[in-house]
């Protein structure tokens, strides 16, 4: 498990490092061919990570519900996000991975409800959810990866 919980740290370092580096402006950009922004990427991912691991398990999310139920799963942006909740995205994304590798240790995910990923994937556990996880991580990397190249090219 450790080793998980160092890649999905990485990966949130990535994510942070493209919120932070990209100009505000280009956030919010919805490429030609996607139907969200960077930004919304960015939340989705963490915001996925709530749900897959404390609702699943029947506990409080450490995030603002507000925030969960704004970019969850088959949310599309709706109108660009206020500068608090860019700065609580920021914010989360290098303490998330954290919060739930000291959650996992205290041993408080102890039940879990099986969930079918839009992939197909039956999750049985917080570890499989946690493995799940860097695939949907990568995911939306790769997405990400894609409007960047589209907004280099269209600026």
């Amino acid at each position: 498990m450790e080793k998980l919980f160092e890649i999905t740290e990485k990966l949130h370092a990535i994510y942070e490092k493209i919120l932070l580096d990209t100009p505000e402006e280009q956030l919010f950009v919805i490429p030609p061919s996607h139907n969200n922004n960077l930004f919304w990427n960015i939340a989705h991912v963490l915001v996925t990570e709530q749900s897959l691991f404390y609702r699943l398990s029947n506990l409080t999310p450490r995030l603002d519900m507000e925030l969960i139920k704004k970019y969850s799963k088959g949310t599309f942006p709706e109108e660009v996000a206020t500068p608090g909740e860019i700065k609580t995205v920021a914010e989360a994304l290098p303490l998330t991975p954290k919060w739930v590798r000291e959650d996992y240790q205290k041993g408080i995910f102890k039940s879990f409800n099986p969930y079918t990923t839009s992939t197909g994937v039956t999750l049985n556990s917080v570890e499989e959810a946690i493995s799940f996880n860097l695939v949907h991580l990568g995911l939306h990397y790769g997405t990400m990866r894609s409007m960047q190249k589209l907004l280099k090219a269209s600026a």
